[in-house]
């Protein structure tokens, strides 16, 4: 008789454990959606043209099809269908232009990561490619770790791993070069680029 009545107790004592266990199970799930709710908020916005300034002055402007804006613990705005990028100076002209067909800009960072064919191209006609690229806000230079392969009108093509550049590519760091192919003046047009001070640097 009191093995029979440990047993029922036993088990009466199992029931009610799996029962708050399940509640806190389904409360613990409720929680995690209600926590994925609040990370996931996205603003959308299409034919976005945005305007990056420093100091009063306009430095950038961006226009892209369509705009995905995250404002999680990192504030960030995805442009997953291509964008174009156009740089001023400091007398706000047009100074080189960007394309790429994928783009996320970290507002808290102030700065662009640009992938998948990447295109630059300054006032001049010096143009680099590359797989995917970062532009600097603050100090308006690009960077990239990646393969890339510069055109300078009138002179010649370079190719390496690895870069930094001003953002209108007057002044280009290649940090492993993997050669260099002269574009003979009667191909380019003849005559050096009047617009670029700086030669390409290789490390």
């Amino acid at each position: 008789m009191i093995n029979f009545f440990k047993n029922i107790y036993w088990k009466m004592a199992v029931l009610m454990l799996g029962c708050l266990f399940v509640s806190a199970c389904e409360n613990t799930q409720r929680q995690l959606d209600e926590w994925k709710d609040k990370r996931a908020l996205v603003e959308e916005a299409r034919q976005v043209e945005t305007l990056f300034s420093q100091g009063g002055r306009m430095k950038a402007k961006l226009n892209a099809p369509l705009m995905l804006r995250y404002t999680g613990d990192t504030v960030y705005a995805v442009f997953p269908q291509s964008l174009h990028m156009v740089f001023y100076d400091s007398t706000g002209k047009s100074e080189s232009s960007l394309s790429a067909l994928h783009g996320t800009y970290y507002e808290s960072l102030n700065s662009a990561y640009m992938k998948d064919s990447v295109v630059v191209a300054n006032i001049y006609g010096d143009t680099l490619w590359t797989p995917d690229l970062w532009w600097d806000q603050n100090t308006q230079r690009f960077y990239t770790d990646k393969s890339i392969r510069i055109y300078r009108k009138g002179d010649r093509i370079y190719g390496g791993k690895g870069m930094e550049a001003k953002q209108d590519l007057s002044d280009i760091i290649i940090r492993m070069p993997t050669g260099t192919i002269h574009v003979p003046d009667s191909v380019s047009g003849g005559g050096t680029n009047p617009g670029i001070a700086a030669p390409v640097q290789v490390q």
